[in-house]
């Protein structure tokens, strides 16, 4: 299997030279944080991702996990890393420090989580789950539940889960059935099955907790009757700490396609106890908060899978020998030149570069978002989320089918040997097909893109995005770069404002192919702004590749933008098409 090496030149260019992360904590009046410190946390969380985790990447995935006597063993080594990473700090990068975390801006942990994804999407897992869990807890618990629950979240003592789906009830949570019964202490009794549970039971931690859905007796029927519930797997002592088995069990582990080294879990509540967190019947926009942080980190385990697929892929075209160049001998005194030569090799390698360096791109801006809808003035807050709720759709969608994409090219660019397990190319295209699906299926996210995200408030968020993508349009220095980026960004902007009168089956239907076309545009105003900050740069291979990256994704991968836009304009059939004749 490839050794995983981190991007580390990629993230100093885009953290220093293309945000100016000094200048960004400068506004935010962020007191010791700076660039140099981002580069200090980036390249310890690189060695950690490289030396710690990825090394169990691949034996995770062939000895997976195993329920013994009810309780889920991880593969060897797993368990070890965590207590590693906890140990060091890196679990309470996000977190409140009134509960001792670290509270450090999103921009210097995002490039830490792409690193985790790309060294071991597996293991990524449970971590990602309990920092969305810290969000959920924090925003909307009552304060007895967060000077309990929290400290233990925060440093990663205890982990968190989502518990959502059931049998009956995926997309459609106006389905679910699990019920709770108030007791007379103030808590409550849960009752019900959920299934695809990730990391529902492990044994990294002395306790588990668990967020579920559920609802209450006489609850209004629909979504408006679901409640939040905080479940832990045990319940605690008078010191705190973790006493008598909760009534929580395990029903079973999936057996995957892939992510085979995280504990996918059905899990059983047989009244078990549990306490409310927010308000009764307001449980679906509690467990919100934990989502669209988890939607957006699903989107960087697809930028983190393309990134390790692209490494993986480069490295072996650059020393597989095969034929002659068709350009002439590459290198005239070996017997072949190395397949990398090949046109055809070259458009695949460049086209998993463009497309992960774009999102990592579009990642890093939508930290920088997230920074000030979270430190800034309420003003800029106000904007910035506006902004990253207009794209998170888009970076969970787009991230997840390029990473699908790219991991396919790597597997291509090996032949044959790509389709053999010991090369580990075929991993990282079965680990990451799941990323399209969890979190929202990726229609899901085309529609909340087009439906709400853009529709429901008329374009109030879309404007917004238009003035930040617009900012990058102005500073770009080189006449024709960015005449050709504005062209880009006022098309999209002009065709999203006409979604906006499109009748709703219409824009249902044009759902996906509208993601896709943002994205595809987005992506090239990042990639015109990123070669005209390059070309300034001192590093010359940084600067050249930059260059020609952009070239490429502005020539060759552009263009798929404009399929999109016109089959957002092709009527789709009716269902009745396809049903067979009766």
């Amino acid at each position: 299997m490839p050794e995983y090496r981190a991007p580390l030149e990629d993230f100093t260019f885009l953290l220093q030279d293309w945000l100016s992360v000094d200048k960004h904590y400068h506004q935010l009046d962020l007191q010791g944080f700076d660039g140099e410190l981002a580069q200090e946390v980036v390249s310890a969380g690189a060695k950690f991702a490289q030396d710690v985790v990825a090394p169990l990447n691949q034996p995770g995935d062939e000895i997976g996990c195993s329920l013994q006597e009810g309780k889920v063993k991880t593969p060897p080594g797993f368990a070890q890393a965590y207590q590693e990473y906890v140990a060091n700090g890196w679990n309470a990068m996000l977190g409140p420090e009134e509960y001792d975390g670290q509270g450090l801006p999103y921009t210097m942990a995002v490039p830490v989580h792409e690193m985790l994804n790309s060294a071991n999407l597996s293991w990524r897992l449970t971590t990602m789950l309990t920092e969305s869990a810290v969000l959920a807890v924090n925003r909307h618990a009552s304060e007895w539940l967060k000077e309990t629950y929290l400290p233990k979240l925060v440093s990663g003592e205890w982990t968190g889960t989502m518990n959502l789906t059931e049998p009956q009830a995926g997309t459609d949570l106006a389905l679910l059935s699990t019920k709770a019964i108030p007791k007379d202490d103030g808590s409550y009794a849960i009752t019900g099955s959920k299934i695809f549970i990730t990391g529902g039971d492990h044994d990294w931690t002395s306790n588990i907790v668990h967020m579920v859905l559920a609802r209450l007796p006489d609850a209004p029927a629909g979504v408006k009757g679901i409640s939040l519930f905080l479940v832990p797997k045990y319940l605690l002592d008078a010191h705190g700490q973790p006493g008598p088995h909760n009534a929580v069990s395990v029903g079973s582990i999936e057996h995957k396609m892939g992510i085979k080294a995280s504990p996918t879990c059905v899990m059983n509540f047989d009244d078990a106890t549990g306490w409310l967190i927010g308000e009764e019947n307001q449980g679906l926009s509690c467990m919100f908060t934990m989502m669209n942080d988890a939607r957006f980190q699903v989107g960087i385990q697809g930028l983190g899978a393309a990134q390790a697929s692209f490494q993986g892929a480069l490295d072996y075209a650059q020393e597989r020998l095969q034929s002659r160049a068709p350009q002439g001998p590459a290198k005239p005194d070996a017997k072949a030149d190395p397949i990398v030569y090949q046109p055809d090799v070259a458009r695949m390698l460049l086209t998993q570069q463009s497309l992960t360096e774009g999102c990592r791109a579009l990642s890093l801006l939508y930290a920088k978002h997230m920074d000030i809808a979270h430190f800034g003035s309420d003003k800029d807050k106000h904007q910035s989320q506006q902004v990253v709720e207009f794209l998170t759709p888009v970076c969970k969608a787009f991230f997840t089918d390029m990473g699908l994409e790219t991991t396919s090219l790597g597997i291509q660019v090996f032949g044959g040997h790509g389709y053999i397990r010991e090369w580990g190319m075929e991993q990282l295209m079965r680990d990451v097909r799941i990323t399209q699906l969890y979190e929202g299926t990726n229609g899901i996210q085309a529609t909340d893109l087009i439906g709400r995200k853009l529709v429901r408030d008329q374009g109030e968020k879309l404007n917004t995005t238009f003035a930040v993508f617009s900012d990058l349009v102005t500073a770009i220095e080189d006449p024709t770069a960015q005449a050709s980026a504005q062209t880009v960004l006022q098309n999209w902007h002009r065709t999203s404002l006409a979604c906006l009168d499109m009748p709703s089956a219409e824009l249902a239907g044009a759902a996906y192919d509208y993601l896709a076309y943002t994205a595809y545009s987005l992506l090239s105003v990042c990639w015109s702004s990123m070669a005209d900050v390059a070309a300034r740069s001192d590093n010359k291979a940084l600067s050249t590749s930059k260059h020609q990256c952009a070239h490429f994704f502005n020539t060759r991968i552009l263009p798929r933008a404009e399929a999109h836009l016109t089959a957002m304009k092709c009527d789709l059939p009716t269902p009745q098409a396809y049903t067979a004749n009766e």
